[in-house]
């Protein structure tokens, strides 16, 4: 009885395992796959004049260099506004707040925002940011009457990821061991001591994790930026806050919706630099969050 129970044990167990395995390979091939279809039309349309040019109505003239700026100048702002405002939240919310009622419904409403579609955050900043930049801009009679400015790009996408930050942050300062804080009190350190200089710099490599999801999501999103006025179609840098601007995800949909079949090859091509930027920024991050594991273990 105990062998036969032994074997369909090792039958079942084996068996799970072959299906995992399958599910497994039959997502890489599907990834694999999609990577092969982007790279074997997009790779041709890769050159210098395409990374440095601006977009053309003509597919073999056309550029990405703007919507790169745009993109790079959209992940740069929105972390300085969201970062601070994540940590600081989520520091409080684990370390200093008292359990109650009113705590818990914030925590729960943050729970909540990270899992919020990405088109509700588009609807606030079309509707908060974008009328109040334009009512900041006539008021102060800039030549620029519309609010759907690089500015309001760049305050929606950091609502969008700010409940992220903040829950990731409340997980990384959860793995910090109670006996680090426990030996900093019995040393005299008070709570502010313990928190920044003990919790703050055990969890950050861990907060990197956040910060680097937050990145990519805000490198991915099309729909929040074209509601708050990302254009498909611009010809000169994105240098002001208060200028027009586009990103690289809605300069690629613009191609993908040109009639011109060539414009095929330059959507593909954008999406291998889209891809690339993306890897180069994370793998940064990762790199320096490697590091700091191996400073603070």
């Amino acid at each position: 009885m105990s062998k036969r129970y032994n074997r369909r044990r090792h039958v079942v167990n084996h068996g799970i395992s072959i299906v995992l395995f399958i599910f497994a390979m039959s997502s890489i091939a599907v990834l694999v796959a999609i990577l092969s279809s982007i790279f074997a039309q997009g790779l041709s349309g890769i050159s210098w004049d395409f990374l440095t040019g601006f977009p053309s109505r003509r597919p073999e003239d056309a550029g990405i260099l703007p919507a790169l700026v745009g993109s790079l100048m959209v992940v740069g702002g929105s972390m300085l506004f969201a970062v601070p405002i994540g940590l600081a939240t989520a520091i409080y919310l684990q370390e200093f707040a008292k359990a109650k009622r009113f705590t818990g419904l914030i925590q729960t409403l943050i729970y909540n925002l990270a899992g919020v579609p990405s088109i509700v955050y588009g609807i606030f900043g079309a509707t908060f940011f974008v009328i109040a930049l334009k009512t900041m801009l006539m008021a102060s009679g800039s030549s620029m009457t519309t609010g759907r400015v690089l500015l309001a790009g760049i305050l929606t996408m950091g609502i969008l990821i700010l409940p992220v930050i903040v829950v990731t942050t409340q997980e990384a300062i959860k793995t910090v061991p109670r006996s680090l804080k426990e030996a900093s009190y019995a040393l005299g350190a008070t709570q502010v001591q313990t928190t920044f200089k003990i919790t703050a710099r055990y969890a950050f490599p861990n907060i990197l994790t956040g910060i680097i999801l937050a990145i990519s999501r805000v490198l991915g999103e099309t729909a929040p930026l074209l509601m708050v006025g990302a254009a498909g179609f611009i010809t000169f840098l994105p240098t002001d806050l208060f200028g027009g601007y586009t990103v690289l995800p809605v300069q690629i949909y613009n191609w993908m919706m040109r009639p011109q079949v060539a414009f095929q090859t330059t959507a593909a091509a954008g999406i291998i630099v889209l891809l690339l930027t993306q890897v180069i920024i994370s793998g940064t991050a990762i790199i320096v969050r490697a590091v700091l594991q191996k400073r603070y273990e």
